[in-house]
């Protein structure tokens, strides 16, 4: 029987497995074109200016790609989001309360971390929210690969964890990078919001209505100097989740199936290959364990994010807070909050914005992201492939005590 070959790539891009091993790919092109002896022509290409005159954009290919093409990826994360917290595992107050907590002490472990360690150097002040986030695709891709024989808990634990993590990094990413506030394009782009929002509440459902708000949306807040990836956040967690009586899905379903597929394979590759393209020599390795804004990213992320999440997971479920993940057992637990350490796409980007006044820093602060995302991914593979051993075993054993 023939089979629609779009809708077979749809399907096959979805997996989490195919977006991770893609986002790696892109990032290790990345890596080895910057350091080739075309070196020359990848920052070419980077800095290549495209420009709308009658919008006054002005933007590079990497920063169109950063702006534009990543609020897509942020637009998913949002219906993911929303699904979560209306009809998902954060929607019981039980069942959300773990990752929640959790996603807190991964966040705050590491900042303070960070700041500590980083204090006094130049871009800090900004650079400690650099290892505060989780990467989903990537740690998902990890988890899909290497932890497929332990409990289904397990994932739904990191991808809660993963989608308030990222929040709370969009937040700081909203707060942390919004100077010179103009209030007029605040208010359009609130606007487009409210629009949003209407055309759900009486259930229009043409593309003709939501793409220009969108689009709109994000120009507005471009103009107003707000991180214009905000824009798919905001319409994300802005989409209804509960389908109608009669209505096969609902709005955000739809649109996280169309457009996953486009993020995983398109948006967040090409982000990955313009910005892991780092030159990597004997003196950045060298900086790397020596400079102290590298160190701080590297313990942030690896110490902080591990420590972070499961050091407090373990004290909210000693104290009777939250309730451990349906078996899963504190070692388990261990292994996913390694994964946690893998800060890759976000990472990336708050890298970026913190360090723009310092391009040397900003490099080198990529370059850490790199190498700890790396170290956390095979450390955290290593650790779910003993774990995944340890419960076929007692799998097997339990298959085999009614036979005795």
């Amino acid at each position: 029987m023939l089979t629609n070959p779009r809708a077979e790539l749809n399907r096959y891009l979805r997996t989490e497995t195919v977006g991770g091993a893609l986002l790696l790919v892109a990032a290790a092109v990345a890596l080895l074109w910057v350091n080739s002896p075309w070196g020359q022509s990848y920052l070419t290409l980077s800095e290549t200016h495209l420009t709308i005159p009658p919008l006054h954009l002005d933007l590079t290919l990497a920063d169109w790609v950063k702006d534009g093409l990543l609020a897509v990826f942020f637009f998913v994360a949002g219906l993911e989001l929303k699904r979560e917290l209306v009809v998902g595992e954060l929607a019981d107050p039980k069942r959300a309360a773990l990752p929640i907590i959790a996603a807190v002490g991964g966040v705050v472990t590491p900042a303070i971390i960070a700041y500590t360690v980083g204090f006094g150097v130049d871009g800090m002040d900004r650079g400690w929210a650099i290892p505060v986030a989780t990467d989903i695709a990537f740690a998902l891709a990890v988890l899909a690969m290497t932890g497929s024989r332990i409990p289904a808990s397990a994932r739904v634990f990191l991808l809660s964890l993963a989608v308030v993590d990222d929040l709370m990094a969009i937040v700081l990413i909203a707060v942390l990078f919004t100077t010179g506030l103009a209030f007029t394009w605040l208010a359009a782009a609130l606007a487009c919001c409210a629009g949003w929002w209407f055309a759900q509440h009486k259930r229009w459902t043409s593309p003709l209505i939501y793409i220009p708000l969108a689009l709109f949306c994000w120009y507005a807040l471009h103009e107003a100097h707000i991180h214009p990836t905000l824009a798919g956040v905001a319409c994300g967690l802005l989409t209804r989740v509960r389908p109608d009586e009669g209505e096969a899905e609902a709005p955000a379903a739809r649109w996280e199936h169309r457009f996953q597929p486009i993020s995983a394979g398109l948006c967040v590759p090409l982000f990955a290959l313009f910005a892991a393209g780092v030159p990597i020599n004997a003196e950045v390795f060298g900086d790397l364990f020596t400079d102290r804004l590298s160190l701080a990213i590297i313990l942030g992320l690896l110490i902080g994010k591990t420590t972070g999440i499961f050091g407090i997971s373990w004290l909210a479920v000693r104290t009777g807070i939250a309730e451990r993940p349906a078996h899963l057992g504190y070692r388990d637990m261990f292994a996913l909050s390694v994964l946690g350490a893998i800060g890759f796409t976000v990472s990336l980007l708050v890298a970026e914005l913190a360090l723009e006044d310092h391009p040397d820093s900003a490099e080198l602060a990529k370059a850490a992201v790199l190498v700890t995302s790396m170290a956390a991914s095979l450390a955290g593979s290593a650790l779910l492939l003993r774990r995944g051993r340890v419960h076929r075993a007692r799998r097997d054993a339990d298959a085999l005590e009614p036979e005795q």
